[in-house]
């Protein structure tokens, strides 16, 4: 086999397993629908079970980084402290370590003679399931199925490197040198973007020989290599969380610290030599070439399993680390967790009364949303574009968490009053995640413009600024309205509804006038009405929240206190 086969099939093969690694795990999640979010949210109360959820979950989705964003989600929804989520990322490090258990298998049968039937059977589900269970039952057995054949065709390519002396040696070389194969293999899996694939690749070159025939040697020179991807897949993560919220980057961080301190405390067990001797004690079978692979499968469980269960008595500390390398700032606050308790839905007025703070809240971001989206567009300073992001986000995240208490509240008995308010705050949630929505549609449309180079009349300027002025004053006094439940406040925001629209109106005209005159060029004039359509759309929804303040929400508070005097009042 030429040098170009086996980089046509390195390549191919590592191709085939990422894109199957990718539709199981599809597939896993589809299947498994909001299940498993719900399941992380619940069965975490406790450090070791929330390490035994993580695990698991990562074994059903193979793959700690979608296990990681599913944390980092639920963290920035208030569904898990950042505590909880450590002992979730604890737990999704064992279990990404069944990929090497997979991987091994292909080295006792010869898996291809399965994948081929799964791929078939697999594609005949997915394209005539009529049900999506069936159908993402078939996505599994069809990523299954690429995904073993993706390593067939690695280990088929790797096999000319056992008579290949110079790649062994040069293999088992950087093999010797641990600290220099736990680089080599971080900066794999950081190309390769999966860990799971760096250590199968690692796997497959040793069982093809490429670290030579001597399988004590081979398995002492492999284990850096693994210890490598585990770094390596953090650095993936932390690369990932630079687009998420500061609860997003504490958790890639946790877990970078977690996987870098691992490492650091193992690696003098592979300069001494007895990381491998503990490998091949506990492994069910004889180190020959047939189970080389088992081996590393082993070491790999054993470096992971190990570091979880010595790392978990002592998350509190690794939390003040990370706690202290990434300290809140300002304007991080804004999009802390949601959180509405629970025990409070057998009071109602009480429980209103939390949703409405929380409805506050969540227009407080939506405000920052729009202001930040504005001055993009201002300014055109593409800089503010993630902030404005994350708190359409977090505006995401309010919507979910405060319509989820609010439908529990209504399935209580209810007296007709709080009854009747419920759909209004619905409504109001509703309104302003759209609002979030339409501050991202502001921000794209800035950078359409930038990165277009169009420019607008001096004429059409003015007239935006005049747009935002009133969009300000509106979101200004919908905020305050909601925060006192200043009845005229919501009703003078009304009135400013009636004035958007009619710029509306009035800047479309002008703009086609200017367009007749050829003052303006057509693709600007585009993104001009595009900008005006969404501020107007803003201007509905804060209409429509200002009704529900003006249709009388006061009484939420004043029941509240009421029912909060009398039960501090009680023994």
């Amino acid at each position: 086999m030429s040098v170009w086969d086996t980089l046509c099939g390195t390549v191919g093969g590592l191709g085939l397993f990422l894109f199957g690694m990718g539709m199981l795990s599809d597939g896993l999640k589809a299947a498994a629908g909001n299940r498993l979010r719900i399941l992380l949210a619940k069965i975490t109360k406790y450090g070791w079970m929330a390490m035994l959820v993580g695990a698991a979950v990562t074994c059903l989705i193979q793959s700690s980084s979608a296990t990681t964003v599913i944390v980092v989600g639920l963290v920035h929804a208030g569904m898990l402290g950042l505590r909880q989520a450590i002992c979730v990322v604890l737990g999704a490090n064992i279990g990404t370590t069944m990929t090497a258990w997979l991987v091994s298998v292909s080295s006792v049968f010869k898996i291809t003679s399965y994948a081929l039937p799964a791929i078939g059977v697999g594609f005949m589900l997915q394209v005539f399931g009529r049900r999506m269970r069936t159908r993402s039952f078939g996505q599994i057995l069809l990523g299954f199925g690429i995904l073993f054949v993706g390593i067939g065709f690695m280990k088929e390519a790797f096999s000319p490197l056992r008579e290949n002396q110079a790649v062994q040696e040069m293999l088992i070389g950087i093999g010797d040198n641990p600290i220099l194969a736990v680089v080599a293999a971080t900066i794999l899996t950081i190309l390769v973007q999966s860990s799971s694939a760096s250590i199968a690749m690692v796997q497959t070159l040793a069982f093809a020989g490429a670290f030579g025939t001597d399988w004590d040697v081979a398995l002492r020179a492999t284990i850096p290599f693994l210890l490598g991807g585990n770094i390596g897949t953090t650095i993936t993560a932390q690369l990932a969380a630079f687009r998420t919220n500061l609860a997003g980057r504490r958790t890639a961080m946790a877990h970078t610290l977690f996987n870098v301190a691992g490492v650091v405390i193992v690696l003098p067990t592979i300069y001494l030599g007895l990381y491998d001797k503990l490998v091949k004690l506990i492994s069910p079978a004889t180190l020959t070439r047939e189970t080389v692979m088992l081996h590393m499968a082993v070491a790999h469980s054993v470096f992971n399993v190990t570091a979880a269960l010595v790392m978990l008595p002592l998350v509190g500390y690794l939390q003040m680390a990370v706690l202290k390398i990434l300290p809140s700032r300002g304007e991080d606050e804004d999009l802390a967790p949601v959180v509405l308790e629970q025990h409070l839905l057998d009071t109602p007025p009480l429980a209103i009364a939390q949703a409405h703070k929380e409805i506050l809240r969540m227009a407080k971001v939506t405000r920052k949303a729009v202001r930040g989206a504005i001055n993009v567009v201002e300014q055109s300073d593409l800089s503010r574009v993630k902030k404005v992001r994350e708190r359409e986000d977090a505006a995401d995240d309010f919507q979910t968490d405060i319509t989820h208490y609010l439908v529990e509240l209504s399935q209580r008995p209810l007296p007709d009053e709080i009854s009747n308010q419920l759909p209004v705050l619905m409504h109001s949630v509703n309104d302003l995640e759209r609002i979030a929505d339409h501050a991202v549609n502001l921000v794209e449309i800035a950078a359409r413009k930038i990165e277009n180079r169009q420019d607008f009349s001096k004429e059409a300027d003015e007239e935006l600024r005049c747009m935002f002025g009133v969009v300000r004053k509106m979101l200004k006094g919908v905020v305050s309205a909601l925060e006192t439940f200043d009845v005229p406040l919501a009703e003078r925001v009304l009135k400013h509804e009636k004035v958007l629209n009619r710029m509306q109106t009035d800047l479309r005209n002008r703009h086609v006038r200017r367009l007749g005159r050829g003052e303006c060029k057509a693709m600007a004039g585009l993104t001009f009405v595009d900008l005006v359509d969404n501020l107007e759309k803003i201007g509905d929804h804060l209409t429509n929240i200002a009704e529900g303040v003006a249709g009388g929400m006061q009484w939420a508070t004043e029941e509240a206190d009421v029912h909060h005097s009398e039960a501090v009042a009680r023994p």
